[in-house]
């Protein structure tokens, strides 16, 4: 990949190194399409303030999207480490911002996970940063919330992952129905946590404050 001098690096103590960086050539096909659509809505590419914002969007789009160039698994392996810890292990509150695919409007919100540990545990920062590979591509809520379940379930192998997801999409709220105030929310278990008993704690667990 053809790297911009901006470039941002983000190195953390567990190994995964993550790297903002631009393809120059996808920046200036995808600004091209965009001068277009400029014009196509009636606007003058060529005006001061709109001079360069193609090449704004394109760099937005290509930072948007960058998860598809990131394998969510390796960033688990990264950070495993052998220990007989079998209790719920949670992580709440991680904030999340994706594109939904049909419009190519963001949503945004919180995702909750947990998974219950069977001879490994993972970094606890690494579980956001799974969140944020599958979140940087265009989506659907629904899929997003299985994707994370599937890749802490296949690569740990615990006794079970939860997820749950709460957000609100902007294609609901800036065009169509128009509701400001909605929240969509999705769920994904697997193992012990389609245990009603250990489900109900999960549960607990992310609606309980610390104050």
């Amino acid at each position: 990949m053809d790297k911009l001098n901006n470039n941002l690096m983000d190195d953390d103590q567990e190994g995964y190194t993550r790297s903002d960086s631009y393809n120059s050539k996808r920046i200036d096909s995808i600004a091209n399409h965009y001068g277009q659509i400029l014009a196509d809505l009636g606007e003058d590419p060529s005006r001061e303030g709109l001079i360069k914002t193609p090449e704004r969007v394109a760099k937005a789009l290509q930072f948007l999207t960058q998860g598809y160039s990131i394998k969510p698994d390796d960033i688990l392996r990264s950070a495993m480490f052998k220990e007989e810890y079998s209790q719920m292990v949670v992580v709440k509150d991680i904030e999340v911002y994706s594109m939904c695919e049909h419009h190519m409007l963001p949503f945004f919100g919180k995702a909750h996970v947990a998974y219950i540990p069977n001879g490994h545990i993972v970094g606890l920062s690494k579980i956001p940063r799974v969140v944020d590979a599958y979140a940087r591509r265009l989506q659907v809520q629904e899929r997003l919330t299985n994707e994370i379940r599937d890749c802490i379930q296949n690569t740990l192998e615990p006794m079970g992952v939860a997820v749950v997801m709460e957000c609100k999409h902007l294609c609901m709220s800036m065009r169509g129905v128009q509701k400001q105030n909605s929240v969509t929310t999705t769920s994904a278990f697997t193992g012990a946590f389609k245990n009603e008993k250990t489900r109900a704690e999960f549960l607990r667990l992310i609606t309980a404050s610390l104050d």
